[in-house]
């Protein structure tokens, strides 16, 4: 028996291949997903390594919980250099400091700081090109920053700081240990110590910390704990080893979760997998009826036969790992590469590895995920009576009753999950309940697809290939909703996110028509190193005074700790005017000025915080002591200011940084916004990261980032849908092969060549557009689901992407035409005689 599985196997290499590339791009999917992974992880470790490779103990000012850690007095440095086993204490001065590039735009990267240090000559940077600054106006820079930016030395560079735009001379140009333009990506500029001190810390005779030197014959653990004992609990002293290990630590940590979400579009394309190989041993088994029947009627016992396929499958899922696993480690390789060169991460990247994880997942996922698709029409095998082997018939169409009950009750089952998942904020929940709801619309498609396939084709049946092909597609209803279920499972998860980023953006448009009573925002475009864009508040006082303003008002905003909470909070200017531009409503209390001791917040977080006007609520802000406000009034509920504590202007002055963060510009009667907008702008000529926009301008720049997460999705996504593409082209491959005397039979009759092929191409675009039709329909029933239990997120309202469903739908008309090809040609190139007598 053994024997015969392998002869039948390798006399049928056509479809080995087929059933095994599902699961080769599936294990690729996983084995690339580790191996980018940990070739990341090494490549950050080697990366913290050298950049604390010269310091032995780091001191740094303690920071309480909640509060920004107040910068060290010269005095830390001085009372460090006293501890014996100290070689020299130098101190850091680091922060903030966004280069202006020649476009005169801010520079960005792909997530590496952008910041400024003093220079100090003791760390690794090392002076590649001219000189280290010595006045105010002098700055040198990193080699990353002066090559991106096409700055040399003698140049001029603007910089955006706690300060606003400053112009310096560029003096010289350094690099790293070991020759490198940066350690990440990142873009660095150093000052003197004294313009650092202002600028980065806004205050002169500061540091932000202290690299200590062991003397020979002092380790570093020694050092450190004989300098923590003199400078005491005040301040986090720890060893360079240390903070290597907690910078990687925490570059790991999202690269887990970077990972999590390769596997997570592996187990789709997986999922997408089980479908093709459990059509393809399906029409296997219906072609080898006769095989298997005859082996029955030799003595094969029905273990033997189930064993038979099992091994076919175990042979076919090893094959598929082994080239999968191989592939994986290939487009680990690329994607790293990729990533270390492009965006501007500049990242030099350890050895490429195949880590353990990567081949134990390959082979279990590969193997299992096959036997598990095998098992269905092994059973389905076993049960061949040894009569069967004596007539032609192969096993005829089962009944779908029992099919339909059982995928009505399973999508029952996923939508009930889904719904509690929805509820409980579970993503086990929503997962589990989108899995289960996949399954059991794809064992209802059976029963769809005889009258929707009738239908899909009828438009392609204006000639006999057309309505042939229609008629073969609808022939056997359960293999068609096999391949259709494929594609429809790639095509319902972007459908189901286009619902809800679209509603999203509807929702975002209502509230800035509505709510938002503004003609004009001011914002910034960007993060500033973990703070958002800032501006002056004279500008604002300025903006307020421009011919055809009528109001304008300004926030500062930072987070704040009410007992082990971390809330929002805003520090407005003008509260009567944010109650006027924002449209908002009394729930209780006077809605008017705030005083320096009390705040405002929405009725939903008054509710879940059980706080009521009067109410005392204690607020640890970045800076001083804790206060204590009391609530002066609770707004209704709103769309507005969701989740955002308001305090009054005095409480800026204890955030990270009092600097306006956004503004809200009303024009007066009959003045057109966009002449408003001409006389503001220069006025923040200083603040290239601030944009002065309409609603419109705001809402589309807000949005604009929903197509960004919506092309991720799809290029993610676009293997999943690779692999269905692949299984039409299984399925049609072996509809061919075992309809070659039928074919040979219509050639002989008359049908040209091109007829065939047409009759191929036309049964391939119906079982497409009957998959993208099947998963346009989940996915909406997904997204407006998803839509409905995010209503108290803000998403208020529900739109439809009506112009990329059609998209789809095209698409999946000429995915259609695609996979027929190869098919279509095999079929038109069927020898006549030797097809009708094709056993």
């Amino acid at each position: 028996m053994f024997k015969a599985t392998i002869k039948s196997l390798l006399s049928r290499k056509l479809r080995l291949v087929l059933s095994a590339l599902a699961v080769v791009l599936g294990v690729m999917f996983v084995s690339g997903s580790f191996v980018l992974t940990d070739t990341l992880q090494r490549s950050f470790t080697d990366l913290f390594s050298s950049a604390f490779a010269n310091v032995d103990v780091s001191v740094a000012p303690k920071a309480e919980k909640g509060k920004q850690p107040e910068p060290l007095a010269p005095q830390a440095i001085a009372d460090v250099k006293t501890v014996p086993g100290v070689a020299s204490a130098v101190g850091d001065v680091q922060g903030s400091a966004r280069p202006i590039g020649k476009n005169g735009k801010v520079m960005t990267t792909s997530g590496a700081p952008r910041y400024g240090f003093n220079w100090t000559g003791t760390g690794q940077e090392k002076i590649r090109d001219g000189k280290a600054p010595q006045a105010d106006n002098e700055v040198i820079v990193g080699a990353f920053l002066a090559s991106s930016g096409g700055f040399k030395v003698g140049d001029d560079i603007s910089l955006l700081t706690l300060e606003p735009k400053k112009t310096f001379r560029i003096t010289g140009v350094f690099e790293y240990a070991g020759g490198r333009d940066s350690m990440g990506g990142e873009l660095a500029v150093a000052f003197t110590e004294p313009v650092a001190q202002q600028l980065m810390l806004g205050k002169k005779d500061a540091y932000s910390g202290i690299t200590v030197t062991a003397a020979n014959g002092t380790t570093d653990d020694a050092l450190r704990d004989s300098v923590a004992a003199r400078m005491g609990s005040g301040y986090d002293v720890k060893t360079g080893a240390t903070l290597a290990k907690e910078q990687s630590d925490q570059i790991n940590e999202g690269l887990k979760f970077f990972n999590y979400v390769l596997l997570g579009f592996a187990g789709i394309a997986l999922f997408v997998g089980i479908f093709i190989i459990l059509n393809t041993f399906s029409i296997i088994v219906a072609q080898r009826t006769r095989e298997l029947a005859l082996l029955r009627s030799m003595g094969a016992s029905r273990g033997q036969v189930i064993g038979s396929v099992v091994l076919e499958a175990l042979v076919i899922g090893l094959i598929a790992s082994i080239v999968g696993l191989a592939a994986g480690v290939g487009i680990g390789a690329l994607l790293a590469n990729i990533f270390s060169s492009v965006g501007g991460t500049n990242l030099r990247l350890a050895g490429i590895g195949v880590p353990m994880s990567a081949i134990i997942s390959s082979f279990a996922v590969g193997m299992i995920v096959t036997v598990i698709a095998a098992v269905m029409p092994a059973l389905r095998a076993s049960r061949i009576a040894p009569v069967a082997a004596m007539r032609e018939a192969a096993t005829p169409d089962r009944p779908l009753t029992k099919i339909t009950i059982i995928g009505a009750l399973v999508a029952a089952a996923g939508g009930t999950a889904l719904g509690f998942g929805f509820n409980l904020a579970s993503l086990p929940l929503i997962f589990g309940g989108i899995l289960v709801a996949f399954v059991g619309v794809a064992l209802l498609t059976p029963i769809l697809s005889k009258p929707m396939v009738s239908l899909i084709g009828r438009l392609l049946s204006w000639s006999m290939p057309g309505l042939l092909g229609r008629r073969n597609s609808a022939r056997n209803p359960r293999r068609t909703a096999i391949t259709a279920a494929a594609l429809m499972v790639g095509i319902s998860l972007i459908t189901g996110v286009s619902v809800v980023l679209t509603s999203a953006t509807k929702s975002i448009e209502k509230l800035a028509s509505g709510q938002l009573q503004t003609d004009l925002i001011i914002s910034g475009e960007g993060q500033a190193e973990g703070s958002p864009a800032t501006f002056q508040r004279d500008v604002l006082t300025r903006i307020e005074k421009t011919d055809g303003v009528k109001s304008a008002l300004g926030w500062s905003q930072d987070g704040v700790l009410e007992g082990e909470n971390q809330m929002f909070a805003v520090s407005v200017t003008d509260v009567p005017a944010m109650v006027t531009m924002f449209a908002l409503k009394p729930k209780s209390g006077d809605m008017g000025s705030l005083k320096n001791d009390q705040l405002a917040l929405p009725e939903d977080m008054a509710a879940e915080k059980g706080w009521s006007v009067g109410s005392k609520v204690t607020l640890q802000l970045p800076k001083g002591d804790p206060q204590t406000f009391t609530v002066g009034f609770i707004w209704a509920k709103s769309q507005v200011l969701q989740g955002a504590l308001v305090l009054p202007e005095s409480a800026s002055k204890n955030f990270r940084s009092d600097q306006i963060a956004q503004a809200f510009v009303q024009v007066q009667p009959g003045v057109s916004a966009a002449d408003v907008q001409k006389r503001v702008e220069p006025l923040l000529a200083d603040n290239p990261e601030i944009t002065v926009q309409d609603r419109s301008a705001f809402v589309k720049q807000t949005t604009s980032q929903f197509d960004t997460v919506l092309l991720m999705i799809q290029i993610l996504l676009a293997l999943a849908i690779l692999i269905a593409v692949l299984g039409v082209i299984n399925t049609l491959a072996l509809s061919v092969i075992e309809r070659t005397r039928e074919l040979g039979l219509l050639r002989a009759i008359g049908m040209r060549r091109s007829q065939v092929m047409r009759m191929i191409t036309v049964e391939s675009v119906v079982i497409s557009v009957f998959g993208a039709v099947l998963g346009l329909a989940v996915g909406l029933a997904l997204g407006v689901a998803t839509v409905q239990a995010l209503k108290d997120q803000g998403i208020s309202e529900i739109g439809f992407p009506w112009a990329t469903m059609v998209q789809y739908l095209v698409v999946a008309a000429f995915v259609g035409v695609i996979a027929a090809i190869l098919p279509a040609i095999r079929a038109a190139r069927l020898n006549v005689l030797d097809a009708i007598a094709y056993e």
